[in-house]
């Protein structure tokens, strides 16, 4: 019999709550998002590489006049490279839609990402100033005595922003 797992209502409303947010991202999608979306995923689907190598081994082999009864009709084979070079033009840009969609959600999971640190940041400094309160009217010792008040210090973004942004200017 498979245990239940721990915290497994919070598990599922998380889960819930991140597949209701994707359905209605979904939901509002623009036509043009869903067309790119549609093609960049038949594009980068194997159908779509066995359809592009049947016509194009029939458009050699027709040409080649490997095939009898069917007139040639591209001999230099420049129609086919125009027709693949347009089609490449057009799905590049169909992926690039789609890739720029896909970095704004990215940025959306990341300032997500940076906000849930953050609270548990402080949740965490808080809950240490708290013990070491306790620990202080007790009068407990420990070992890390000397390290709780710097951990006990909040740490804004800002601060942690300027001081990564001044290291990589002195290693540049």
């Amino acid at each position: 019999m498979a245990r239940p797992l721990a915290g497994s209502r919070r598990l599922d409303r998380n889960i819930n709550a991140i597949v209701k947010r994707r359905q209605e991202a979904e939901l509002e999608k623009t036509l043009q998002d869903k067309i790119a979306d549609t093609i960049t995923r038949f594009a980068g689907s194997m159908t779509f590489i066995y359809l592009h190598l049947a016509a194009c081994g029939f458009w050699i082999a027709a040409n080649m006049r490997w095939l009898p009864g069917v007139p040639v009709f591209d001999p230099s084979f420049v129609i086919l490279a125009m027709v693949a070079s347009v089609e490449a033009i057009f799905i590049s840009t169909f992926v690039l839609i789609s890739q720029n969609r896909m970095a704004a959600d990215d940025d959306k999971r990341a300032d997500l990402n940076l906000q849930i640190s953050l609270l548990a940041e402080q949740e965490a400094t808080q809950l240490l100033t708290l013990v070491s309160a306790i620990a202080a009217r007790l009068d407990v010792k420990t070992a890390v005595d000397a390290e709780v008040g710097e951990l006990a210090t909040e740490v804004t973004p800002e601060d942690v922003l300027d001081r990564l942004e001044k290291r990589q200017a002195d290693d540049n």
